[in-house]
């Protein structure tokens, strides 16, 4: 049975929206044994859900799928399965927390049509040198994130200005 490896720790990040991993964190899939391990290191920087503001106040950033949002995060950042793939895990474990059947349907629907910019913005990311794991968790209060904003980001990957974004549609 699929299950979360350990207990949750993180405290926030000044920018009011991001929280830091203060130890690691993980996702067994499968059964005990299977070795499906998806560890998300100490010192990830997560926003749990990336819910829309418009519509936070029906689903809020943090729930009853947060630890589940977290993996994926994880996942659509590493980029090391395809998205369809990371997107099926996010759906697994919300059922192991237990989401109500309804809501954990429409956020697995909601990453699927609007998930691929998330998916091209952490490889844009990536490719500008930005990194989401924090070496130096020992960061001040109002210290600044080096983060594109996300309209920012986006201007610069229709500019092209990372080159070609070797973007296979099969992983959207």
């Amino acid at each position: 049975m699929s299950r979360f490896t350990d207990v949750l720790l993180v405290s926030p990040v000044d920018d009011g929206k991001s929280w830091v991993l203060m130890r690691g964190f993980g996702y067994a899939r499968g059964s005990e044994d299977s070795g499906d391990v998806i560890e998300v290191p100490k010192g990830f920087i997560t926003d749990f859900a990336s819910v829309p503001r418009l519509i936070q106040w029906i689903v809020p950033r943090w729930g009853k799928y947060g630890n589940a949002a977290i993996i994926h995060d994880w996942l659509y950042w590493q980029q090391e399965m395809p998205r369809r793939e990371a997107d099926i895990v996010l759906l697994e474990a919300m059922a192991v927390m237990k989401v109500f059947p309804l809501l954990k349907y429409v956020i697995y629907c909601a990453v699927r049509i609007f998930g691929w910019y998330a998916w091209l913005r952490n490889r844009a990311d990536r490719a500008s040198g930005y990194n989401r794991v924090l070496t130096d968790l020992n960061f001040k209060a109002g210290a600044e994130s080096r983060r594109l904003g996300s309209i920012a980001q986006l201007a610069k990957m229709l500019a092209g200005q990372y080159g070609k974004s070797g973007v296979d549609e099969k992983q959207l």
